[in-house]
């Protein structure tokens, strides 16, 4: 029988380990887990036959080539194990505390079936931490022998590293999934009650009659309801902590009743208005499909840009333009099923169940999985990462409607929904806004808050305009007077639009301070919207942490941009810088005095360096450390050591000898017009396009154009510097009164150098999102090729005009960059 050896030696009562069943599907994944109990070791897991066969690798992994690691061969484990952090209580088999110290894809070379039953598996790893060729050999049983004896040897290829190069256990001893230390989790323990899920079957195919809920306590027996009002969360300043809770993302989007009836699908509102239509047929025909008769889900239908984190503004361009295939309805609850309301189960039960519903559910619909480590982690990943925050639930807590502290919501900026009670009409654009006129309800009634100036398209800005012209009235809706200056220009609407808007602070007044438009909030009543206000508690993780010495320092003194402007500008737009700066050795441009005083271009560290600042050993000269930054944090620290450029590797920490993206930089020589510039980028991404690559495109915020293309890890630095190089000196040979390939500067008037050399090892470009040190406070900006033409020059977007855009944007230029990824073909000769 599948896992008796692993189910005889534990008691599912007291550890909070999986129960699990073998799988009827066939996967590739590993997972290395941690594991202090006795003795520290390290688990190795790989999934075969619908189990993880499972070694205990007594010293860890090595990644000196030919050095052998004994492991101890196992019992088999489900594969839920391969999700399983936490500690295992002494007393009982294994006791101790276990992370998951990597995990990931393998792949055997070779038949794996036959090369286990040989005791020679051959195979690859593609794990957060370890890549490339292993080999697991079985030793020869001795008499003694209580167990199966294998050797875990790492394979000499480009991952391998020498004896001298540091050990990767020390080197990186944290979880993958939780980024926490042994300790960390040991300490944090909760009694094995709370931890553990609750007993419900999870079959591998989903059989309607296991979803039968009468047999749960708590469950009743009623009639299909036409509309349960939402359960809201309560805002807090931080998660809450402790065993009693779980923790999820929370989404950007539209929350979602979906209520099914024998077929009939209707998707409901916060205030239960039918928006079935507004979707189109594929959210709707998915949720038919689904194993059941009828039911009531919650969830919110989101769209998702390429870094994974829902965004409402993607998600109401995509219905302006009447776009639906990127539209993903992630269900959180349940709330009633075939003929039973769940409300009163506890919320480890309805997911349960829910999990089970959504095993095989088509691809726009998901099930929002949660966390069990501490609130205060999930939420400083989440915000590091650009989601909106987190969402803590309790965990044995039921389902009730209205606003409830069983439900916590904590935020990595300020961001709500307010009343439109007035606009001032644009003075640059006929037929659009300029501003929206603020409030929210209280006591005495729709309370003025301010006003929000940025954050519109042009087209979101005449549609807002022609909308309210007809809303107007003679009256201010606002309870309390308006000065003459907060009434200035200002036409009173009638009192019925919601705008989400997101914003840094309230000033001491009451007013909002730094605010950016997202979009309307037509499933949102009016009336319901008041000031949230979080309860008191420790500062949100985003909030900067690195003090800024002389804030008011001039960088750039003609265009009276400070040392704290600069650091405004990156926290705005992290969120789209981070995918290319961190976890990247980097080069910076630091500028002490600003553009007008000496400058530096560093590659290493220097007296009195922020701790921020990472130092990183390049595996081919260790002795050197390189620089790098690991979050907000780390970007703020450049910021106060006047890193007035950012230069990253093309390559990451986790594989620096394979790059993952081709730049290629596009430098005019004398006399080249900007129309040339933009004729040369359009031929690189045909000749990248033949190639099987995707090209993107980006000013270089000096003068000239970026061409970058992502790649999967794949070619090796050598094979891409020459695949560059190829194509750099096609052009020249090709174009030779319009191209050149070779630096020497004598041979460039009147030709753009199409420079290749930003492609091998140690060499950088300037990051996205990046700015120059150069008059005007340029920024290296991503653009869409069709906006490349003579109102966007190479250095059009700033510091101070770059958030904006950004705001007024519906889908991110660079929106799929990621995705887009393959292997660079390489030639064999």
């Amino acid at each position: 029988m599948p896992l008796q050896a692993y189910r005889q030696m534990r008691d599912f009562k007291t550890t909070p380990e999986p129960r699990g069943r073998r799988s009827r599907k066939r996967g590739n994944s590993f997972v290395i887990q941690k594991h202090a109990a006795t003795r520290l070791h390290y688990d190795l897991r790989l999934e075969m036959d619908g189990v993880l066969k499972s070694w205990a690798v007594t010293r860890g992994p090595s990644l000196v080539a030919g050095e052998k690691r004994l492991a101890v061969h196992v019992e088999d484990h489900p594969l839920d194990y391969g999700d399983f952090e936490g500690t295992i209580p002494k007393g009982d088999y294994g006791g101790g505390t276990v992370i998951i110290w990597d995990r990931g894809r393998w792949s055997p070379i070779g038949d794996a079936a036959k090369g286990y039953a040989k005791g020679h598996l051959e195979f690859e790893l593609e794990g957060d931490k370890l890549h490339g060729r292993w080999h697991l050999v079985r030793m020869q049983e001795k008499p003694r022998d209580k167990r199966e004896n294998w050797l875990l040897i790492k394979a000499d290829d480009a991952f391998a590293r020498p004896k001298s190069a540091p050990d990767i256990l020390t080197e990186q001893p944290l979880s993958v999934k939780s980024g926490r230390d042994i300790p960390e989790v040991a300490s944090q323990a909760a009694p094995t009650k709370s931890r553990r899920k609750p007993a419900i079957p999870k079959p591998e195919e989903t059989d309607p009659a296991a979803l039968d809920p009468s047999g749960l306590k708590g469950a009743k027996k009623a009639p299909l309801p036409d509309f349960i009002a939402p359960m809201l969360a309560m805002l807090a300043s931080s998660a809450p902590t402790g065993g009693r809770w779980l923790h999820e993302i929370k989404f950007d989007g539209y929350r979602l009743q979906a209520r099914i009836d024998n077929g009939q699908v209707r998707l409901l509102t916060r205030s239960g208005l039918d928006w079935t239509a507004k979707f189109g047929k594929r959210i709707a025909d998915a949720l038919q499909a689904l194993p059941l008769q009828e039911a009531i889900l919650d969830g919110e239908l989101v769209v998702e840009t390429d870094a994974g984190a829902s965004d409402f503004s993607a998600l109401q361009a995509d219905l302006a333009e009447g776009r639906a295939d990127r539209f993903r309805f992630y269900v959180f609850d349940l709330m009633h099923l075939d003929g039973f309301d769940l409300r009163h189960l506890a919320l480890v039960e309805r997911k349960a169940l829910l999990e089970q519903i959504l095993t095989e559910a088509p691809e726009p619909l998901r099930y929002s999985s949660h966390f069990d480590e501490s609130g205060a982690m999930v939420l400083r990943h989440a915000c590091r990462i650009g989601l909106e925050g987190i969402l803590s639930k309790l965990r044995d807590g039921p389902y009730r409607s209205g606003r409830d502290k069983g439900w916590i919501k904590s935020k990595c900026s300020a961001r709500q929904e307010f009343v439109i009670g007035g606009f001032t009409p644009s003075a640059a654009t006929p037929g659009a806004i300029g501003s929206l006129v603020l409030g929210v309800h209280d006591a005495g009634g729709l309370h003025h808050v301010g006003r929000v100036g940025t954050g519109f398209s042009n087209r979101v800005a005449t549609d807002l305009f022609a909308r309210l012209e007809g809303m107007q009235m003679p009256d201010s809706p606002f309870a309390d007077r308006l000065t003459a200056q907060q009434a200035a220009n200002v036409r009173f609407v009638r009192p019925e639009l919601v705008a989400e808007v997101e914003f840094r602070a309230w000033t001491a007044d009451g007013h909002l301070r730094h605010a950016a438009f997202r979009g309307l909030r037509e499933d949102k009543p009016a009336a319901e919207i008041t000031r949230e206000v979080a309860a008191p508690a420790k500062p949100i993780p985003t909030k900067r942490k690195v003090t800024l010495t002389h804030p008011d320092r001039l960088y750039w003194p003609e265009e009276g941009v400070t040392k704290e402007m600069l650091a405004d500008y990156y926290a705005a737009v992290w969120r789209h810088i981070a995918p290319f700066v961190i976890d990247r050795p980097l080069a910076l441009l630091r500028c002490p005095e600003g553009i007008t005083g000496p400058k530096f271009f560093q590659k290493h560290a220097w007296k009195g360096i922020n701790p921020r600042i990472v130092m990183v050993s390049d595996p081919k000269d260790p002795k050197d450390p390189l620089l790098s930054i690991h979050d907000l944090d780390g970007l703020m620290a450049l910021v106060q050591s006047a890193a007035l450029e950012i230069h990253p590797w093309g390559a990451s920490l986790q594989d620096w000898e394979r790059p993952d993206m081709i730049t290629m930089d596009l430098d005019p020589g004398e006399g080249v017009g900007w129309d040339q510039i933009i004729d040369a980028a359009r031929e690189v991404r045909q000749r990248l396009t033949d190639a099987g690559l995707t090209a993107f495109v980006k000013t270089s915020g000096g003068k000239g154009l970026h061409v970058v293309a992502p790649l999967k890890p794949h070619a090796t630095w050598p094979e891409v510097k020459a695949f560059t190089k190829a194509m750099a000196d096609a052009m020249a040979r090709d174009t030779p009164d319009r191209y050149v390939s070779t630096i020497a500067k004598a041979k460039r008037k009147g030709r753009i150098l199409i420079d290749y050399l930003r492609n091998q090892r140690g060499a950088t470009a300037v990051a996205a999102y990046s700015t120059r040190a150069r008059p005007g406070a340029a920024v290296s900006t991503p653009v869409a090729w069709e906006e490349l033409g003579p109102k966007i020059g190479p250095d059009h977007f700033t510091v101070k005009t770059l958030p904006t855009r950004l705001a007024a944007l519906g889908p991110d230029p660079w929106d799929g960059f990621r995705a887009a990824a393959v292997p660079l073909r390489v030639s064999k000769r």
